[in-house]
């Protein structure tokens, strides 16, 4: 596994780039199938749905470290399969969702290369947003290392 990250001083936006070391279809699945997002994002069991189309809806309940737990809704903007997914997460306050960009990308059969991108309103909405999707990363990756291998 590989990671950079890109994150410049006084922008609003940030890119994760990770090389996963599963194929592409593996990740699709575990981002886009309730049961397996469960198992790595750290959603409440029972609270993910997913209807992975453009226009779909998507909620998730999320629970912390310290037992917390936040709900989350959305949509899905853009889908497409083994590719890209364009996420809206629903903001209390916004008229307009924040949007999360998931870009899956072959190598050789094995490994896919993952890219998330989000621009946000503030330096610090950035930096949280950008904290949770590293540790979203960091769980994908612990979860894909201990699936069977192909």
């Amino acid at each position: 596994m590989s990671t950079e990250q890109t994150t410049e001083a006084g922008s609003l936006s940030y890119t994760l780039n990770r090389t996963l070391d599963a194929p592409t279809a593996a990740v699709w699945q575990a981002w886009t199938t309730p049961g397996q997002y469960t198992q790595w994002a750290g959603a409440a069991a029972g609270s993910v749905e997913m209807d992975v189309r453009p226009g779909g809806v998507w909620k998730a309940t999320m629970v912390t470290p310290d037992g917390g737990r936040f709900p989350l809704t959305g949509s899905y903007l853009e889908v497409t399969e083994n590719r890209r997914l364009v996420v809206g997460m629903d903001v209390p306050g916004r008229t307009e969702p924040a949007t999360m960009t998931v870009e899956l990308d072959e190598r050789d059969g094995h490994r896919t290369g993952i890219v998330v991108r989000q621009t946000c309103d503030s330096v610090e909405e950035r930096d949280m947003a950008e904290q949770g999707s590293t540790m979203l990363l960091d769980s994908l990756t612990a979860f894909l290392a201990g699936r069977p291998t192909d």
